[in-house]
C-alpha cells in the first residue's frame, strides 16, 4: 500500500513522469507591498522617468529668468515647477517607505533630501535666498545618471590627493609672490606693488589670461624678466597643474576598476544562487527518485509472490 505523501504509482507497462521539486526560493510566495515598490522604484523605467522630470523643471526655472516667458507663461512655469516637486516628495517618500532607515546609508539620498528640502521651506523673506536656490535640484541629475555618479564619486575620492597638489600650488604661488614683489614692485606696482597683488597677478599668469602682456611690459624695462615668467609657467601650469588632471584620471581608473570588479562579483554571486538553486532540485529529485525506485520494487516484489502463489 502506498505512503501517505509519496508519488502516485505508475501502473504496469506505463511511463513513470516525475515532476521536479522546486526550490522554495524560486516561485516562493507573493511579493509584499515592500518588495513591489522596491522594484518600481530601481526600474529602469522609474529612473528615466525621474530624469526626464529634472530635465522639464531644469527648463522651466530657466525660462523663469525671462521676463518676456514668466509675462506670458507664468501659469504653466509654475505649474511644472509645482508638478515636479511634488513628484520629488512622492519619489523620496517611497524611498523611505522602501529602504526605511538604510534610505540614510546612501549619501546619494541624503544629498537628494536636501536639495528637496529646499524647495519645501516657506516662501517668506527670510527664506527668499534658500527659495532661490531651488535651481540646485536639476543637481539631482548627478545621482540618478550614473555615469554622472561615477565622476562625482571618483573626484571625492582624489580629494586626498587633490588636497596636498593644492597646499603645493599655494606654496609655489607664495614663493614666486615673494620673488615678483622684491623683482618688479618698482617696475610695475600695478600689478607686483605688494605681495596681495603679485599673487593675484601670478594666478592670472598661471591660467594664461593675457599674461603675455604683463611680461612685456615689464621686460621693456628689465630684458631678463622673461626668465622669471617662464619658469613660474613650466613649474605652475605645466606641472602642478597637470597634477590635477593626473589624479582625477587616476581616481576615475579606480573607480571604473572597482566598478567592473563589483559587477563581477555580483555576477559569481549571481551564479552561486543559481547553482545552489540546481544543486538543492537536483538533490530533491534524487531523493524523489529513491523513494519512487523502493515502491517500484516493492510492488513488483508484492506481485512476483502473487504468481508464485498462483
Amino acid at each position: 500500500m502506498r505512503r501517505h505523501g509519496s508519488p502516485a504509482q505508475a501502473a504496469p507497462g506505463s511511463r513513470l513522469v516525475i515532476s521536479p521539486v522546486r526550490h522554495a526560493c524560486v516561485g516562493g510566495p507573493q511579493l509584499n507591498v515592500r518588495e513591489k515598490l522596491r522594484r518600481v522604484v530601481e526600474s529602469r523605467a522609474f529612473q528615466h522617468t525621474i530624469t526626464v522630470v529634472i530635465l522639464l523643471n531644469a527648463i522651466s526655472l530657466g525660462c523663469e529668468t525671462s521676463p518676456w516667458l514668466t509675462e506670458r507663461y507664468a501659469t504653466v512655469l509654475h505649474v511644472v515647477d509645482v508638478g515636479a516637486l511634488a513628484i520629488f516628495v512622492v519619489e523620496l517618500a517611497l524611498r523611505l517607505f522602501v529602504y526605511r532607515l538604510g534610505f540614510f546609508r546612501d549619501p546619494w539620498n541624503v544629498f537628494d533630501l536636501a536639495i528637496v528640502s529646499v524647495a519645501l521651506l516657506p516662501a517668506s523673506a527670510a527664506f527668499s535666498v534658500l527659495r532661490a536656490m531651488r535651481i540646485l535640484r536639476v543637481l539631482r541629475l548627478v545621482s540618478v545618471v550614473p555615469s554622472m555618479r561615477r565622476v562625482v564619486s571618483a573626484l571625492l575620492t582624489a580629494l586626498p590627493g587633490m588636497v596636498s597638489i593644492a597646499a603645493l600650488l599655494v606654496l609655489v604661488l607664495y614663493v614666486a609672490g615673494v620673488m615678483a614683489t622684491k623683482l618688479f614692485s618698482r617696475t610695475a606696482p600695478e600689478y607686483f606693488g605688494n605681495l596681495g597683488e603679485s599673487v593675484f597677478t601670478l594666478f592670472q599668469i598661471m591660467t594664461g589670461d593675457g599674461w603675455s602682456e604683463v611680461a612685456r611690459q615689464i621686460m621693456a624695462r628689465q630684458p631678463l624678466a622673461w626668465i622669471f615668467f617662464i619658469a613660474f609657467l613650466v613649474v605652475s601650469a605645466f606641472t602642478v597643474l597637470n597634477l590635477f588632471i593626473a589624479v582625477a584620471v587616476s581616481a576615475m581608473e579606480a573607480e571604473h576598476r572597482a566598478e567592473e570588479e563589483g559587477q563581477v562579483a555580483a555576477g559569481r554571486l549571481t551564479a552561486t544562487v543559481r547553482n545552489s538553486d540546481v544543486l538543492e532540485e537536483v538533490r530533491a529529485l534524487r531523493a524523489e527518485l529513491r523513494e519512487l525506485r523502493s515502491e517500484v520494487r516493492g510492488e513488483l516484489r508484492s506481485e512476483a509472490r502473487q504468481v508464485e502463489r498462483v
